[in-house]
């Protein structure tokens, strides 16, 4: 981001983890599916207490397997558990999948970081680029997705470059050939205000709209915080002809936020003793703002070849921009003072455009009297980036800067800023081109082989605050794995893929590095068990990263050259159990573990076990009425801040293990009307949302929250 507090972690960690995937899934909303069609009843997420059937997982390869035919560990987050739980905004989703930390550095700024590395590849409908840090500014809604799918591990059919993290794939809402329709307001703690609207009907029996409108006005629990949100989402679907069906989504959203945090509070006093702020306390200005703005075209043109082959075509136009004046305070307070915080104001303008390009082919040949699956392709993509930060000189040392004081009275009053001095940015244009091929190829009934090449180039050219950009790299990315299933209903799996990310580092002969290649292997089990109601998988996870740019000691500080490293090493397992345990009780159980080697500031701000557990119960004896938990347990994190010259450590944040326990209640009224409440962090549990930086702010306190909603 440019700004003086954006940090880059490049010490991602990799693991071999043996997952195991126990998920235990609320509510199964029942898909209307052609009868014709092959119906698996796996959990997936939030689906209500009716059919439990699994949807085609293309976020890990485009062959329409489903998620228990694919090698890999695979999570679905369902329209239903967004609902009911409120997980409103990107954030919420992944906080309550298997495996994934969020790191909520600031108010409008967040990264995320599975099995030790940051999650670099967000994709909408299977389409996207990979993020240089992976950050999300703004946070993103979730009211126009149908479904949120978490791929772990490394993703390397699908994206090539990135991290062997994770993939998130946003599938939008999709028109319907029924007319449907639903509305949803609420109000809750902090004055959150909230309307949705959702109506989709057929045009004819060809041709079918969809509409998705959200406006959100809310305070917080932070001092002085304020974002006002509108969400705006259009679909269009129909056929051309008998066999050519095309799709048009066009996405806009828009979210502006009031004092927001630039940076965060300070975790540490001079004495190194920690500090204990208020939950509320804000280090953001009275007159500080962040809006963040996206516009999304989507064009998608299927044709069918045969009764087995489909040929897709794939457009996207992606337009994000900031423009923002930001209040940054830094410093060490002295602790009976409170004194030693200072201020400093930024203007910050932001812009990108993406135009993104897939075509491909997937359909099925016969061989050896079996019939295997293929599919192939290319992509092209341009992202064009460019951002500029303006400073207040008269705030810069060696002029005096304001002095913030004691953060427990301050009421963000700050000098106007003379935004005149120290301009500085960047401007970058990155090309990203691949060819692609997957297949899946049956060797008797219970064994089958999954394979695959992904060849990327990638290049950029271009500036960012005064360093060169300019990277280039070609690379092919294997992908291999097997599934051989023992019954119809247990099945084991192995898989490894790579990926790579390009580097802009020179080495001693004045040549660029090697790109930094992760490989990533796992191996598991899939069970579908108590009359198939209920779904578990068990894997285990081995990562590595090689080639991370490390500077040698004794290189010009001006001029420094790298070599590459070992990298870093994770290793871990994760269990998922999810379905219908009784007709009245279902819910989803994760647990994971993560152990990392290689980077030790990494392995103590990512917690090493996680525990995420969703239920929902229809209370028998009273009609309508459904009762539910979210609850999220980690382990305890730290961080050390200072370091004496033999590397002892000075001062050392500490975040102790806690869980955050969210409660919710339906009630339908009548077959159309009904009402939710929700409570969150209804133990009012204080913890720092993230060390993942330096600084860290608190989250929020118990809040609450009353809907009311309607469907057609």
């Amino acid at each position: 981001m440019g700004n003086i507090m954006l940090h880059k972690q490049k010490g991602f960690v990799f693991k071999l983890s043996l997952l195991t995937s126990l998920v235990l899934s609320g509510y199964a909303v029942a898909n209307d599916t052609q009868d014709d069609l092959p119906l698996e009843k796996i959990a997936v997420y939030g689906q209500h207490h009716k059919n439990y059937i699994t949807e085609e997982a293309q976020s890990a390869t485009k062959l329409g397997l489903t998620i228990k035919e694919t090698p890999q560990s695979i999570s679905v987050v369902s329209r239903a558990l967004m609902d009911d739980f409120s997980l409103d905004d990107i954030n919420a989703v992944l906080e309550s999948t298997p495996g994934v930390t969020v790191e909520q550095i600031e108010t409008d700024r967040t990264y995320f970081k599975a099995r030790g590395f940051d999650i670099t590849n967000f994709l909408i409908d299977g389409l996207g680029t990979p993020q240089n840090s992976g950050s999300i500014q703004g946070t993103l809604d979730t009211a126009i997705y149908d479904r949120v799918e978490i791929v772990r591990g490394a993703n390397g059919i699908m994206t090539g470059a990135g991290n062997p993290s994770a993939t998130i794939n946003m599938v939008l809402k999709k028109p319907t050939y029924t007319t449907q329709a639903h509305a949803s307001a609420s109000y809750g703690s902090w004055n959150n205000k909230r309307v949705d609207i959702d109506v989709s009907t057929p045009i004819n029996d060809e041709h079918a709209v969809r509409a998705v409108f959200t406006k959100q006005d809310k305070e917080s629990y932070l001092d002085r915080y304020e974002t006002d949100k509108t969400i705006a989402y259009l679909a269009y679907e129909g056929k051309l002809t008998d066999d050519t069906l095309l799709s048009i989504n066009y996405v806009n959203q828009q979210k502006d936020a009031d004092s927001p945090l630039w940076g965060a509070l300070p975790l540490f006093y001079t004495d190194g003793s920690a500090t204990d702020y208020d939950v509320s306390t804000n280090t953001a200005s009275e007159n500080a703002y962040w809006n963040n703005s996206a516009e999304q075209v989507y064009v998608t043109l299927e044709q069918s070849l045969s009764a087995t082959w489909v040929a897709t075509a794939r457009y996207a136009h992606i337009e994000n921009e900031q423009d923002s004046e930001l209040f940054y305070a830094y410093g060490t307070p002295e602790k009976t003072t409170e004194k030693g915080l200072f201020g400093l104001t930024s203007e910050y303008l932001y812009e990108d455009k993406h135009d993104l390009f897939d075509l491909y082919a997937t359909g099925q040949f016969d061989l050896f009297n079996l019939e295997h699956d293929l599919s192939f392709g290319v992509s092209h993509a341009d992202i064009n980036s460019n951002e500029q930060s303006l400073y207040d000189n008269s705030q810069r040392y060696p002029n005096p800067a304001p002095e913030v004081g004691d953060l427990n009275i301050w009421q963000g009053d700050a000098p106007t800023a003379i935004l005149a001095d120290g301009l500085s940015g960047s401007d970058i244009n990155s090309t990203q081109q691949s060819a692609y091929i997957s297949t899946r190829i049956r060797l008797g009934m219970p064994f089958s082989v999954l394979a695959g090449a992904r060849y990327t180039k990638w290049e950029t050219k271009g500036t960012a605050y005064g360093v060169e950009q300019t990277r280039e790299d070609n690379e092919v990315i294997p992908y291999a794995g097997v599934m051989y299933e023992f019954t119809e209903s247990f099945s084991a799996y192995a898989s490894y893929t790579e990926t790579f990310v390009p580097q802009k580092e020179l080495d001693i002969n004045d040549e660029q590095l090697a790109p930094v290649i992760g490989k990533s292997s796992e191996v598991g089990l899939k069970a579908q068990i108590l009359d198939e109601k209920v779904f578990v998988t068990l894997a285990y996870f081995d990562a590595k990263q090689k080639g991370l740019a490390v500077a040698i000691p004794g290189s010009s500080p001006t001029d420094t050259r790298y070599y590459g490293s070992d990298g870093i090493n994770s290793d871990g397992f994760e269990i998922e159990l999810s379905g219908q345990l009784t007709d009245d009780l279902s819910a989803s159980i994760s647990f994971s573990n993560l152990s990392i080697d290689g980077d030790e500031l990494v392995k103590d701000y990512t917690p090493e076990n996680q525990l995420k557990m969703a239920a929902t119960y229809q209370v028998p004896f009273i009609d309508g009425l459904t009762i539910g938990a979210n609850y999220r347990w980690q382990d305890s994190i730290s961080r050390v801040q200072v370091k004496d010259p033999a590397g002892n450590a000075l001062a050392t944040t500490k975040q102790d293990a806690y869980g955050l326990l969210d409660l919710m209640a339906t009630y339908e009224i009548t077959q159309n009307v009904g009402v939710t409440f929700n409570v969150n962090n209804s133990t009012d549990e204080k913890y720092i949302n993230s060390l993942y930086w330096a600084q860290g702010y608190y989250g929020a306190p118990r809040n609450y929250s009353l809907s009311v909603n309607w469907q057609l």
